[in-house]
């Protein structure tokens, strides 16, 4: 059995790692370069960087900042938010980075899925999709969840898997900030519905949410953020509670 995977997530606003609630009302939280770097030796399993307003302010994401990541990690990252071509990441990856997450751009252009998974590979590349549970429906948003479209989560990350995207990484947004729990039961149905890994994230507020996540939600990784920024969390307290609960995790 493959080990279950602690993913700290460093949502970044000019320059800055910042959380919120919801998608909003979003509060200081250091300087991501400094926090990667503690992650990693507190035993995280890989890191996500993601520009939350790259694509809203139509700013590319910052190769000196994968620049900077890649000098002070000695664990895989990923870094998103404004990547819209086999340009951006070829930049990316120059500078470090192990894998590119792309989102808004995907949903609007489809073939960059297959054209960034001919050109570096299913495994570099992350599909990140921010969805709403409106009206019955899974509901994908776009630019930091600021803008609803008409594109069904599970029709999408079904596409996204065909097309070549090497891993999924799904924000439930209902629950993102809220310390509730992850959204166990649609991240369940992504979770059976593609056979390439699933980090589920939004909600983790105590280590039994990450117990839940991974048993009852089938997912690969459990990603959180506010809990381990703000030390509401150590993940190796969580691991050995994981471990203790039969989970196989990298300690």
């Amino acid at each position: 059995m493959l080990a279950k995977r602690i993913i700290p997530c460093l949502d970044i606003k000019d320059g800055r790692t910042v959380k919120g609630v919801n998608f909003v009302n979003l509060r200081d939280a250091g300087d991501p370069v400094e926090l990667g770097a503690l992650y990693s030796e507190k035993g995280a399993d890989e890191l996500v960087f993601l520009d939350i307003t790259a694509t809203h302010e139509k700013r590319k994401t910052l190769a000196e900042l994968a620049s900077r990541i890649a000098h002070h990690l000695s664990i895989p990252f990923t870094i998103g938010g404004g990547i819209k071509s086999v340009a951006d990441v070829e930049v990316l990856l120059e500078s470090g980075a192990d894998k590119c997450s792309v989102n808004s751009a995907a949903v609007r252009r489809p073939e960059l899925i297959t054209e960034l998974a001919q050109n570096f590979g299913s495994q570099f590349v992350v599909l990140a999709v921010d969805a709403k549970y409106i009206d019955g429906e899974w509901i994908v948003h776009l630019n930091g969840g600021r803008l609803p479209t008409e594109v069904r989560l599970l029709d999408w990350v079904k596409e996204a898997e065909d097309r070549g995207a090497g891993e999924i990484l799904f924000t439930s947004m209902d629950h993102d900030g809220t310390k509730n729990g992850f959204a166990n039961e649609i991240t369940a149905k992504v979770s059976e519905l593609v056979s390439i890994p699933v980090i589920a994230s939004g909600g983790a507020g105590e280590m039994s949410h990450f117990y839940d996540v991974f048993t009852e939600g089938k997912a690969d990784a459990g990603l959180a953020a506010s809990i381990f920024h703000f030390r509401e969390m150590e993940i190796g307290d969580l691991k050995g509670y994981l471990q203790e609960q039969g989970i196989v995790v990298r300690m």
